[in-house]
């Protein structure tokens, strides 16, 4: 079974490019690429372009806006070592549009968590998984109940991939800081039993 590396980290952080030197270490040329954004505008069109030309040529690319987990579980050809998830904040906000925004809230939460509970299953397959998502709370409050929505999802999709992940990296400024760790290294001995 893979290992689940998580992440995480603002708009421009490094956290692709970090995914992507990740990926190569672990698993050199035999990577899945799952992106999940979609070439809605010309502005977006060239950040796949942008994307794409920075990933190594041999790996493979899967492209999944909605339904990654299966997606992925069809797609493996059973020589992959890494799958690199690029990322789990568009895939929270595919999922969300396509469950009904915020029409049908209810609905849109249940998407995010078959999306990302599918996703994790992926672990089970044996390569390592890398999942890429944004911190979006720590900002202001969205003025909009989809923006809200959206960020409210999101930071529990990111608090469930969190939990489980073996490591989890949060990037500032290209620098990685890896976050279990540090809570392991702050947390120190247990303090002795009073009974």
């Amino acid at each position: 079974m893979g290992q689940l590396h998580f992440i995480l980290g603002g708009a421009r952080s490094g956290k692709s490019t970090f995914a992507q030197e990740l990926a190569c270490r672990m698993a050199g040329d035999d990577v899945l690429f799952v992106a999940t954004a979609e070439a809605s505008d010309p502005e977006m069109e060239a950040r796949i372009r942008h994307h794409r030309s920075q990933r190594p040529p041999a790996w493979r690319t899967l492209e999944a806006p909605l339904h990654a987990g299966a997606r992925v579980a069809e797609a493996l050809a059973g020589s992959e070592k890494a799958i690199v998830l690029d990322c789990l904040t568009l895939l929270v906000s595919n999922a969300i549009i396509a469950a009904g925004g915020e029409r049908e809230p209810v609905a849109a939460a249940a998407a995010v968590e078959a999306e990302v509970e599918a996703l994790l299953r992926c672990t089970s397959l044996g390569p390592h998984l890398i999942v890429v998502s944004n911190e979006v709370g720590l900002g202001l409050v969205p003025e909009y109940p989809l923006g809200r929505l959206y960020r409210d999802s999101l930071g529990r999709a990111n608090q469930i991939v969190a939990e489980r992940a073996d490591r989890v990296y949060f990037l500032v400024a290209g620098i990685p800081v890896d976050l279990k760790r540090l809570a392991d290294s702050l947390q120190g001995p247990s303090p002795p039993d009073p009974g």
